[in-house]
């Protein structure tokens, strides 16, 4: 049995179980330094573009989906970098000291082009840290614990992204809705965390007698096993179903929640993210992982019914908590599954191809959010969604029946 579908080696028991290295801890608390910057903006900035740039649904798609897109694209080009270079660190070093240096442009912007222009730098710097940094995990982590690593630098993150929502209502809420100069705040937690990054981790010594050059060749892409092309077919399949958490903010926007109080929909989202990643994470080196992630699935197709039913905030707040525990189930999970299916030496390369996928899907899903959203309206869009994961449910189960068969 392939190691998509249970953990790689024997089981291993929890006493002897060794620990989460140091450096894994520290990519964490930069993944949390950043999100808390990121989000602070990233919160409001549906609501900014609406009340004060006048954008349309479909253009908050169209420039979400070009932002995430991009972050995810540019993730192969960079992960192939790392493989060919033999070095993580200082992509990623760079990739979040473009997000950082991004910040100030949301703070001047009057029109829909700054807020794309500042988005595409920013998402540019995702790009370029993102495979690095996920390959770097895998080459830090030991087999045992390598989900338990990558769901404790998820749920760090996914921390950042409430603490940057929270601190946003408290800023607005003390400045009188002045978007400006909350926007101009973020960019201090962005810094530290290229400080933190540039100090604090130390990058492992490349496998004795590895072999560096060009990783895009016919002969290495042949390498990748074909669990590992199922993987990324797979994540691109539930990214269609995944826009936005922009179209999340509207929604309670529509119920009548105060311009002020709308982070409060990623602040809920995201402790449910945080709280359910690390222990999903860690279960997943002790179960098989494709039940695991049929039922993050699972939660998502639920999501999406319930704020499809209604805009009230008691079924918000269900629909969200619903979507931050998908997140928590499937994030680090699809992360993990690409680090047990790819060589060893080609894993910057697949978290860049994987990513590149997800980014196409990115941008279609969220351009097409958009566009039932203005034509249609919001259940249409929620509806369209718990479709699509619906449909990759169906080929996670028809991938499980098959290995079952194979192996019966």
């Amino acid at each position: 049995m392939s190691s998509e579908h249970s953990p790689p080696g024997p089981a291993v028991p929890a006493s002897s179980r060794p620990a989460i290295p140091r450096s894994i801890w520290v990519l964490g608390f930069v993944s949390l330094l950043m999100d808390v910057s990121s989000e602070l903006i990233h919160s409001l900035l549906p609501v900014f573009m609406v009340t004060v740039v006048g954008a349309s649904a479909l253009t908050i798609g169209l420039i979400e989906g070009v932002a995430e897109s991009t972050a995810l694209i540019v993730k192969v080009f960079s992960g192939v970098l790392s493989d060919w270079w033999g070095k993580r660190k200082p992509l990623a070093v760079f990739g979040y000291g473009l997000g950082a240096l991004s910040k100030p442009l949301f703070a001047i912007a009057t029109t829909a082009g700054t807020v794309l222009a500042a988005r595409f730098i920013d998402r540019i710097g995702k790009g370029i840290r993102g495979a690095p940094r996920d390959a770097l995990i895998a080459d830090l982590a030991p087999p045992a614990v390598r989900g338990a690593a990558f769901g404790l630098r998820q749920s760090l993150d996914t921390v950042g992204a409430f603490l940057g929502p929270l601190l946003a209502i408290v800023l607005m809420l003390a400045w009188a809705n002045d978007f400006g100069a909350v926007f101009w705040v973020a960019a201090i937690p962005g810094f530290l965390a290229v400080a933190l990054l540039f100090m604090g981790v130390k990058e492992p010594d490349p496998p004795a007698g590895a072999r560096r050059g060009n990783p895009v060749t016919l002969a290495n892409l042949r390498r990748m096993s074909r669990p590992y092309w199922w993987v990324v077919g797979i994540g691109a399949a539930f990214t269609m179903a995944r826009f936005s958490e922009a179209f999340l903010v509207l929604r309670a926007l529509q119920g009548g929640v105060a311009a002020a109080y709308t982070p409060l929909v990623l602040i809920a989202m995201n402790v449910f993210y945080s709280a359910s990643a690390y222990p999903f994470g860690k279960l997943s080196d002790r179960v098989r992982r494709t039940p695991l992630l049929a039922s993050g699935m699972a939660l998502l197709i639920a999501a999406n019914l319930v704020l499809a039913w209604s805009e009230h905030w008691t079924w918000v707040g269900l629909g969200v908590a619903l979507w931050g525990l998908h997140m928590g189930a499937t994030q680090g999970l699809l992360a993990t599954m690409v680090a047990d299916t790819a060589p060893v030496e080609l894993r910057g390369t697949a978290y860049g191809f994987f990513n590149l996928l997800s980014g196409v899907a990115m941008l279609l899903a969220s351009g097409i959010a958009g566009l039932l959203w203005d034509q249609l309206g919001a259940p249409a869009t929620f509806l369209a969604s718990a479709g699509f994961a619906a449909l990759a449910l169906v080929g996670v189960g028809l991938r499980g029946r098959q290995r079952s068969s194979g192996s019966s």
